[in-house]
């Protein structure tokens, strides 16, 4: 799974579509899905909270 959290990082325009479901990560389980999304959602609210 780090893996793909590393390689999202790296490619965030990868993000979006995972987001709206048009694409999906094999061998990742809903849940840890769930969790990698919400992460990158809160990642991106602290970054935008902090240069306010």
């Amino acid at each position: 799974m780090m893996n793909v959290i590393q390689y999202l990082e790296q490619n965030p325009e990868l993000v979006a579509p995972l987001k709206t479901q048009k694409a999906s990560l094999i061998g990742i389980s809903s849940v840890e899905q769930k969790a990698i999304l919400d992460a990158f959602s809160s990642e991106n609210e602290l970054g935008s909270k902090f240069w306010e």
